[in-house]
């Protein structure tokens, strides 16, 4: 049975298999950035959680990420319009259907990569908090 944490990270990625980009969890940067762009999905943090007693619950504000790629002569038009459309998707339903109290994603931070020989990248991580609860750390 798998635990909370990886509950809701597979529902994440479900949601991100929603759009038009390639989506990926823990790969590695492929050689070539499909047209419609590419999100990989970074398990991440899920930091130190508060505590409460009576009953024993863990509250956790888990720190994952999503790195956005894309490459091409609309590249920047193609990150905006992918940044949207995450958003879009997270707010359909903030909480997977009960699976966690609450998901919010924080501004990205873009980058432009030149690449030798080929079209530039543009690439940002998108950090998205995952809000849940759970009665043992491990569970």
């Amino acid at each position: 049975m798998p635990t909370a944490r990886e509950t809701i990270l597979t529902a994440l990625y479900a949601r991100l298999l929603t759009l038009p980009a390639t989506t990926l969890r823990g790969d590695v940067l492929p050689e070539r950035v499909p047209v419609a762009g590419l999100l990989i999905l970074r398990d991440g943090e899920p930091g130190e959680p508060e505590v409460t007693l009576s009953p024993l619950r863990y509250h956790y504000q888990h720190r994952a990420e999503i790195e956005v790629v894309v490459q091409g002569a609309a590249r920047v038009a193609t990150f905006d319009t992918l940044c949207a459309t995450i958003g879009a998707a997270l707010a359909v339903d903030r909480t997977f259907g009960g699976l966690c109290d609450w998901v919010e994603a924080e501004a990205p931070r873009p980058v432009d990569l030149p690449i030798e020989g080929a079209a530039s990248l543009k690439a940002a991580v998108i950090p998205v908090v995952l809000h849940y609860s759970t009665s043992d750390p491990l569970g």
